[in-house]
């Protein structure tokens, strides 16, 4: 909305964690990298939060959606890594839906990603392709919801991008506002 306004944190840029709020509607969106491994600029190890101690620390309940996405940064490691750090999340969005209900919990899926020369040589859309389906499997059967951004992106007509184009997002967005205002 226009009357939503970002709290300014002093955070850096790539990192956070970033907080806006719009008063007339009573919203509060929060963000928050997600701990190791990371792959960008120095991060104060202060900074740093498991996304299942995040979960773990919120109240929850039916006017809280969080909205989660993890796969990138473990495009560069063995699949075991990324089983073992979706575990913990799992049971702690369990823990979570149990305390509370009514919170809405999406998770975004991978994506296709623009695969250069270089890209190439240490990241691949099939081993992406098998994380997107281990993240599926691993929340399948829990009370919570997908934006398949896999799927968005490669029906698009836009070019792959790891971070997808304005218009991609948008959809993203209108996905998950769906969700949350059905």
């Amino acid at each position: 909305t226009k009357q939503l306004k970002e709290f300014n944190l002093s955070s850096p840029k790539n990192v956070g964690p970033f907080m806006a709020v719009d008063t007339t509607h009573n919203i509060l969106v929060r963000y928050r990298c997600h701990g190791p491994p990371i792959r960008f600029s120095t991060v104060l190890s202060s900074e740093l939060r498991y996304i299942s101690n995040e979960l773990d620390g919120l109240a929850g309940g039916p006017n809280t959606v969080v909205v989660l996405s993890i796969w990138s940064h473990f495009s560069t490691f063995p699949v075991e890594v990324y089983i073992r750090r979706l575990r913990h999340i799992r049971r702690a969005v369990v823990r979570l839906m149990d305390r509370a209900p009514g919170t809405l919990v999406v998770i975004r899926s991978a994506n296709l990603q623009l695969l250069d020369q270089e890209v190439s040589l240490y990241n691949s859309d099939w081993f992406s392709l098998q994380l997107d389906a281990t993240l599926k499997a691993m929340f399948k059967g829990l009370n919570v919801l997908m934006v398949d951004a896999w799927q968005m992106t490669a029906a698009h007509h836009l070019p792959h991008a790891l971070h997808p184009p304005p218009a991609i997002v948008g959809n993203m967005i209108d996905v998950l506002l769906s969700y949350i205002c059905p």
